[in-house]
């Protein structure tokens, strides 16, 4: 199986990436060069690429190769797939050579056999790259190979260049491919790229632009062991917050921040969860707090404009133009903030962040930090750990909701912290508990959660438009207006509460899954 790490490079470094000396120390051989003309191949419906797999024919000095690759995916930024190879006469595939090398077992053997495949492929879309090479040897006696590839991709009138290092791990551990992209980036300001060559040109095929991803479903099985729960559950939260970059970088998707802020969450959650027997590194943390806040002010006025002052406007619609211009003045804010969160994601510190959490979670360097003592501990049955997880924060909810009747916001925020947090356990060991019961259980949760983000929501607002009349309001009248929204914030937070009550009384009553 190909494993690699892709990392973009503006084009203008790529002079320095040549001139690095311990890249020439690194190297057993002088570099070389390719230039590289590639086809991809699919059918008009995408037969190809709905099997999760590739096809290409690569002409490298007048011989060509076709390529299948299937299978893989992306883990907190690391490429693996299964990849099949032959020599072909012509620009076109051959797809009885691949037959023959292809599990006959396996999905993709099925995917040759479709009646008539060969004459239904056509090109979808074209890569032109002068490939640089690099064999090397790092200090530990891994083989890697750095490539850098210029050029573009293209598709029928569409064309948009490539600059990326690939880093092809030939022997060794993977997680050195990741301290391999920080070495680098020492000197390079450089990205992770989660997305290959080949799927950026069917985003051209498909005239595709980025949005936002939610978490995918968790599969834990319960033969797993606590280790392995880390590592699937924090591979799941890291595939959602780097799977919203592009979004949030391209800017059109509203939701593509707050998703990402999401994953962050989860992920600290699940750092929470595992943290005495899994550590993360201080310094790993910290960074997450940076990127949680530079993600929340921005998510925070989003809220503000996007739904807490549309929600006031429709209430009260004799108020109408006062609060529009309001939330006119709010919004020219919430850009300001939503574009520092922009310039967080598209920071190199992000980028290093990325690499150091791929580094951390592939190599399992909880184990170099953590006590001898739990090693025992995370080779441990995974549900009789999710058992006691789900039983403690059960009962934290149930303490924190006692004096919910005369809570004040304080108090309902960490109300809401507790619910939130049995949510993201119940969501991700889901898996591991009868589907009915659990399903209940978090939807209970999801309730409450709910109700409280609402009015912890009014409380941010209330907060975010008193700092904007002390920093931001020059008019009078909307400063008034402002002052008018906070106090109608407040009265609502106490005209919530009867069904909040509700709905705690509910998931009181809701079996826990874990019985």
């Amino acid at each position: 199986m190909e494993v690699e790490l892709k990392l973009t490079i503006d084009p203008r470094h790529a002079a320095t990436l040549r001139q690095l000396s311990w890249l020439q120390a690194y190297a057993k051989a002088p570099a070389r060069t390719l230039d590289m003309a590639d086809i991809y191949f699919d059918t008009a419906d995408l037969a190809i690429r709905n099997s999760n797999a590739g096809l290409r024919v690569r002409e490298v000095d007048g011989a060509r190769v076709q390529t299948l690759k299937g299978g893989g995916g992306v883990a907190s930024g690391l490429h693996s797939r299964h990849e099949w190879e032959s020599t072909v006469a012509g620009p076109q595939p051959e797809l009885d050579a691949l037959r023959k090398l292809v599990d006959p077992h396996s999905a993709w053997a099925k995917l040759l056999e479709e009646p008539g495949l060969d004459a239904r492929l056509e090109k979808a879309f074209t890569t032109s790259i002068k490939r640089t090479v690099w064999d090397l040897q790092l200090p530990d006696g891994d083989l890697v190979e750095l490539a850098l590839d210029e050029g573009s991709i293209s598709c029928r009138d569409r064309t948009i260049p490539v600059s990326e290092i690939e880093l092809e791990l030939k022997s060794g551990l993977p997680e050195h491919l990741f301290d391999l992209g920080l070495k680098l980036m020492e000197h390079i300001p450089l990205r992770l790229a989660t997305s290959s060559k080949a799927a950026r040109g069917y985003d051209l095929f498909q005239a595709q632009v980025p949005t936002a991803v939610r978490a995918r479903p968790i599969q834990l099985a319960r033969e797993m062991n606590v280790e392995d729960g880390v590592r699937v559950i924090v591979t799941n939260c890291l595939a959602q917050i780097q799977g919203n970059e592009a979004a949030v970088l391209d800017g059109h998707d509203p939701d593509a921040i707050h998703q990402m802020r999401v994953g962050l969450r989860r992920l600290r959650s699940t750092l929470k969860l595992f943290g005495k027997l899994a550590p993360c590194p201080p310094d790993l943390l910290a960074e997450l707090c940076w990127l949680g806040d530079a993600l929340g002010e921005g998510r925070d006025w989003e809220v503000l404009v996007d739904s807490t002052l549309p929600r006031i406007i429709d209430a009260l619609p004799e108020q109408v133009q006062a609060l529009t211009q309001l939330h006119q003045a709010c919004a020219i804010t919430a850009q300001e903030k939503r574009r520092q969160a922009i310039d967080a994601v598209a920071s190199p510190r992000f980028a290093t962040l990325a690499l150091n959490l791929g580094a951390w979670l592939t190599g399992k360097r909880w184990r170099d930090a953590g006590r001898k003592a739990n090693s025992k501990k995370l080779q441990a049955s995974l549900p009789e750990f999710s058992d006691k997880v789900l039983k403690r924060r059960h009962a934290t909810l149930l303490q924190r909701g006692r004096r919910l009747a005369r809570a004040n916001a304080e108090t309902r925020h960490r109300l809401r912290i507790a619910a939130k947090q049995a949510r993201y356990a119940g969501e991700f060991c889901q898996s591991l508990y009868p589907p009915k019961r659990i399903k209940n259980y978090v939807a209970a949760l999801t309730g409450l959660q709910d109700a409280l983000g609402w009015l912890n929501d009014a409380a941010v607002a209330a907060d975010l438009l008193k700092t904007w009349q002390q920093t931001g309001a020059t008019d009078p009248a909307l400063a008034g207006t402002a002052e008018f929204v906070r106090g109608y914030l407040c009265a609502a937070a106490d005209m919530e509460q009867p069904e909040l009550l509700k709905l705690w009384t509910r998931f009181t009553k809701t079996r826990q899954p874990y019985r």
